[in-house]
């Protein structure tokens, strides 16, 4: 299995911002833990961030027949990218949509997601090992 793990804008900022909501993992932690609990699952991922929403989108499309699903803490842009949710529609991919902190419980912009719109699964209030449970929800779901 491959999958593709996606970071929005200011998750390279782990560890440094708001640690009350995220932590103190950096991000370098972050993609360690997920690479490494990857691989003793012989699952091949590639992590990617950025803070530019085009950028976020060129990356979903280029995993088209590339890769069998999608993880993505699309950060910010959950609340605003419909460029987002239809690039997810586009490839067709299954895809866990990812937040550290329990965004239900927080402020009420935080409360849309248009990314939910095309989602298989949403993991919330975890921290970072959200992300491993989607890694294991995405391989329990291909396999069916």
């Amino acid at each position: 299995m491959k999958f593709l793990v996606i970071n929005g804008p200011n998750l390279n900022m782990l560890g440094i911002r708001e640690p009350e909501h995220y932590g103190k993992e950096t991000y370098e932690d972050l993609i360690n833990k997920i690479q490494s609990y990857c691989k003793e699952k012989n699952i091949f991922c590639e992590c990617y961030q950025s803070n530019h929403e085009g950028c976020l989108v060129d990356k979903i499309q280029e995993a088209y027949g590339k890769f069998d699903g999608i993880i993505i803490n699309p950060g910010a842009y959950t609340h605003t990218s419909i460029a987002i949710l239809d690039a997810v529609k586009s490839v067709q991919l299954p895809t866990v949509e990812v937040h550290i902190s329990a965004v239900e419980e927080r402020e009420d912009f935080r409360q849309i997601s248009y990314i939910r719109l095309a989602a298989v699964k949403t993991i919330t209030g975890l921290g970072t090992d959200g992300y491993l449970r989607a890694v294991d929800f995405l391989s329990e779901y291909l396999d069916k």
